[in-house]
């Protein structure tokens, strides 16, 4: 997934009923975008209201949430200055405070949520979330990039109880960066750092086929070297670990969505509805149509 994004009618946030409560937090709008060195920044098919040009920034009405899974840019706000952005990178946006950012050489790729709401600002106010300190580093987590992944599927499926689903995959975002705030050590850790990059990779192609060899030769490392540590470190194979989280992201979509098993085979990266189910079944002792009919029942 190279592209998605999602803007939501401001009107929304003060139309929710009771019946639906929003715990305070509303997402307005959420993306994935990829930018490469022939793409302008940022796309000019953006909503006028969030649209920006370098020469003048910006300023929003809500919080955003970016988060930079790989490349390099430049980031500046009122009371910042210029600040380099790497991958793994977090910056925070408050209502009313003028900002820009671009990326630079050979471009980035970017995941942001915006969000409003009375418990949003409460969050906002704890001492790590500060508009002269916006910038954190995460990392390149995969427990970050595995909830953003979550957050635009719960979006763009819109399942059951999707806005409120979305506000508590914010919220869990939020509690991630306010614990990289008290660790900001980084690993030594060779082996570590490594293993945690490769992983970070497995989950960015989730929905297609990640070649393990090729991901070990593209870290300059050897196969045997890569299965081994990240067994050491993770606790299980690769190939188990990618496994795993295809049924986790299957398990997700055949509970909150309408798609058929056929179309979540797909979207999972597995061959054929038939290869899907058998794995399926083998894992979670239910079908895939069995499982989804234990949620309704």
């Amino acid at each position: 997934m190279d592209f998605y994004r999602k803007y939501f009618d401001v009107n929304r946030v003060e139309n929710q009923t009771t019946l639906e409560p929003a715990w305070g937090l509303t997402v307005m709008n959420i993306g994935h975008h990829i930018y490469g060195l022939d793409k302008k920044y940022p796309d000019p098919t953006h909503p006028s209201d969030y649209f920006f040009c370098w020469n003048k920034g910006r300023v929003l009405n809500e919080f955003q949430l970016v988060y930079i899974a790989s490349g390099k840019g430049i980031f500046e706000a009122d009371k910042v200055g210029q600040i380099p952005v790497e991958a793994g990178t977090v910056f925070l946006l408050f209502p009313g405070i003028w900002h820009r950012y671009k990326p630079v050489q050979e471009g980035w790729e970017e995941y942001w949520v915006g969000f409003s709401g009375f418990f949003a600002e409460h969050l906002m106010q704890q001492g790590c979330f500060r508009y002269e300190s916006p910038l954190m580093y995460v990392g390149l987590s995969s427990e970050f990039l595995n909830i953003f992944t979550q957050l635009i599927n719960t979006q763009k499926y819109e399942g059951i109880a999707f806005s409120q689903l979305s506000s508590c995959l914010t919220i869990q975002l939020l509690g991630l960066v306010y614990a990289a705030s008290l660790h900001k050590e980084r690993s030594n850790n060779r082996k570590e750092l490594i293993v945690n990059r490769m992983r970070f990779e497995i989950h960015r192609h989730l929905s297609g086929n990640c070649n393990m060899e090729k991901l070990a030769s593209q870290h300059n490392v050897s196969y045997i070297w890569f299965r081994k540590a990240f067994k050491e470190v993770v606790g299980e194979s690769p190939g188990q670990y990618y496994l795993n989280l295809k049924i986790e992201k299957a398990s997700q979509l055949l509970k909150d969505t309408r798609l058929s098993v056929s179309e979540i085979a797909f979207s999972t990266g597995f061959e054929s509805e038939h290869h899907f189910s058998r794995i399926f079944k083998k894992k979670v002792k239910y079908s895939p149509s069995g499982y989804r009919e234990s949620f309704k029942r």
